[in-house]
């Protein structure tokens, strides 16, 4: 059995607040193409996740 990694959301870079309407969503801009496969379920983890790390400018400066 194929174990699929899902990725969290949450802690992405991409994954934005839109004050306006005060809801979370994903700024990338999918293609038609990467709409299908995200919609049928057909990623095994986000191409686009990029792990947010808020201490990493810390980690820079010392």
């Amino acid at each position: 059995m194929d174990r699929e990694i899902k990725t969290n959301c949450e802690s992405c870079v991409n994954y934005v607040l839109d004050e306006e309407y005060g809801e979370y969503y994903c700024k990338i801009d999918l293609d038609e193409d990467e709409m299908e496969r995200y919609a049928a379920g057909r990623y095994k983890s986000c191409p686009h996740y990029r792990f947010y790390d808020e201490y990493l400018s810390v980690r820079k400066q010392n």
